[in-house]
This record gives C-alpha cells, structure tokens and sequence, in this order.
C-alpha cells in the first residue's frame, strides 16, 4: 500500500470503529445492563425491580400497583397484565421511570433484563480496546453456498440456552499457513462469521467475536477484514445471552487484529 492508501484505510477503520464505541454509548443499550432475572411458575418480586412476575403457558404476567409506576405501549399497569414475548427476538420493554424492563423468551425460558442510564458500566465506558489496524487482516476467501440454507445450532454464554443460526454456506481462506473453513450465517446478501481463535481468552474474548463480510462477488470472493473483528454484547455484560461460536469456526492462528476484550486490564491496546 501507498502512504495516502493506508492512511485512508486507517481512517476507515478509525471511522468504524468510533461508530462501534457511540454505539456502545446508548443509554438504554447493553452496558446500560444491571440485572437478568429469569422468571419461573411461581409470582414472585425481582430484585430492585417493582410487581410481581411469573410464567404460565408460554405467557410472562405481571401483576402491578398503579404505586409500582410500570408502564407498557403507553399505559400504567394495574392489576394482572399479560406479555408474550417472541423466541430470540429482541425483548419487549417495560417501563419503570427512567429504566428499561425488557422481557425476553431465549430457549423457551424467560427473562426480565433490566437496563438503567445511569449502569456503572455504561457510566465508566471509555472505549474499545482494539488491535491497531493492520492491512494485511485483510483476507481473501472464497463462498461456496450451501444447495438450501441450514440451521446451525450453537450454544450461548448462558448455561443451557440455545441460538440456532440460519448458515448460508462455507467460506475457505488461508490464514497462519493452514486453510481454513468457516460457516458463514445470514443471508447470501449479508454473511457473517462467528469465529474464534488463538487470542481468544488471551486479548480477546473467549466465547466468540463477529466478523461483518458482506455479499460474495459474483464469483464467489469475500473480503475478511479482520481490523473489523466485532465483540459480542457478552464481551461487556454478564447480563447478555450471546451465542458460543460452533466448533467448525475455531481457527488455529492467532488473529491479533479487530477488538480486544473489553475486560482484561493487560489487552488494552487502544487506537
């Protein structure tokens, strides 16, 4: 690469990965998390967390006092309300003053995750540590799509969940002098890649990191630009339920490029 090549690939990164930390700074996003607290058959109070709450027939009530100050689709709740939230969707949201109560469904168990402005996570976040960009984790790979796409079924961070993935097809690349091959989720338009590898529990976070690759060309060839290894919402909070990478994507080089744990105080290699 020329000086002005690289020096507009280093500010494409940078540009990125600014986009990623503002992200980060929503004040009802992920590190706005303080709690997760599964629900069962049985009413019970949560803690720091107004009314009742218990799961019958797939169906999460909620018994409130207009005091408790719970608000859903823009009324106040009182006496018994009923939500039935969609299986790995994202959840649906409660009010309590300024929080967020959102209730999830995640392996046919349910969940009320509690989000605050005010998360010591969210109010101490200064960033991701992250690798310098370096143009040679740019990749080449070549897709080979399956016949008829396939479910996937991978583990989550969270004991006994489940995230079943639609795989478009394989992707194959060379990297540490060894070829690989990955399964690439989403849609042929929009594949991406959940992946580990050598750093992983080293500098990086050990359950997976996401790689964004985009549509094949007409060909077949992809793009892996490593620089743009994404963490995991998990990689932030306890309270997220993020998927484990399969074992197909555990890569045997160590990918020293992307984002870096977020938690290990000796991986902070900032930009």
């Amino acid at each position: 690469m020329t000086a002005s090549t690289t020096t507009l690939f280093e500010t494409e990164w940078a540009t990125w990965h600014h986009a990623r930390e503002d992200q980060l700074r929503d004040p009802l996003g992920f590190l706005s998390l303080t709690g997760l607290h599964w629900l069962t058959d049985q009413p019970e109070r949560l803690p720091e967390v107004p009314g009742t709450w218990w799961v019958t027939d797939d169906k999460v009530f909620i018994t409130a006092q207009p005091a408790d100050r719970l608000e859903y689709d823009g009324a106040g709740l009182a006496g018994v309300h009923i939500l039935t939230p969609a299986e790995g969707a994202p959840g649906l949201t409660v009010l309590h003053e300024d929080r967020v109560l959102e209730v999830i469904r995640r392996t046919g168990q349910y969940a009320v995750r509690v989000h605050d402005p005010l998360a010591p996570g969210l109010l101490s976040f200064d960033g991701i540590p992250a690798y310098a960009p370096d143009p040679s984790w740019v990749l080449e790979g070549k897709f080979e799509p399956f016949a008829e796409p396939r479910t996937v079924t991978t583990g989550a961070v969270v004991d006994g969940l489940e995230h079943h993935h639609t795989a478009a097809g394989t992707i194959v690349f060379g990297v540490g002098g060894v070829t690989e091959r990955v399964i690439a989720f989403g849609p042929p338009s929009d594949l991406r890649v959940l992946f580990t590898d050598a750093t992983s529990g080293v500098t990086t976070y050990p359950a997976a990191r996401s790689l964004a690759v985009g549509a094949a060309d007409a060909d077949g060839t992809v793009r892996l630009d490593f620089n743009r290894a994404a963490n995991l919402p998990c990689a932030f909070t306890d309270y997220a339920t993020c998927p484990l990478a399969p074992a197909e994507n555990r890569l045997r080089a160590a990918i020293e490029a992307g984002e870096q744990h977020p938690r290990r105080q000796d991986s902070a290699v900032r930009s």
